[in-house]
């Protein structure tokens, strides 16, 4: 059954009116969307009913976005970084960008300093989530993988550890 934008839509029935005139074997009945989705199998109800989990989903997710301090230039994509700094303009490293002189200028564009925008990390999560851990749900990817192998290196200095006391 393919259901369509119409608000009528026909299709074959095979039952018997007594008080319509009969075209051959078969008659047309025409049925409001309503009737039609009463009469969807489980499968497509249940599929319905997923999707809509998904959306609901979808809508809760938020995402954080964290400075990470670094600015690009919307010109050519060079990238400010406050530790190393900018020895071409005589910045020194450490320098943050908000301090630099207003005259500041791209140092491969030459475009001025208002064309650069803050770099931020994106980290996806629902907001019931990020408020629990300890930190861990406001980590991105690979910082989380450098504290697992971290904590099982560690570990496994503990283990050899344990045959040097011997």
């Amino acid at each position: 059954l393919f259901l369509t934008k119409k608000k009528n839509i026909e299709i074959p029935s095979y039952r018997k009116f007594q008080n319509k005139p009969r075209c051959g074997s078969k008659s047309l009945l025409k049925m409001n969307i309503e009737d039609a989705e009463e009469m969807e199998d489980p499968e497509t109800r249940k599929e319905k009913e997923r999707l809509a989990e998904i959306e609901r989903l979808r809508a809760a997710e938020k995402f954080m976005e964290i400075d990470e301090g670094k600015y690009e230039c919307q010109a050519c994509g060079y990238m400010y970084e406050p530790e190393k700094g900018d020895r071409f303009a005589g910045v020194e490293p450490g320098t943050q960008f908000i301090d630099l002189p207003e005259d500041f200028s791209c140092p491969a564009c030459r475009s001025s300093k208002t064309q650069f925008k803050s770099v931020k990390k994106v980290i996806a999560g629902f907001a019931e989530n990020q408020k629990y851990g300890l930190g861990g749900n406001s980590l991105t990817s690979g910082q989380k993988n450098t504290v697992i192998f971290g904590l099982l290196s560690l570990a496994f200095l503990f283990l050899l550890s344990g045959y040097l006391l011997e």
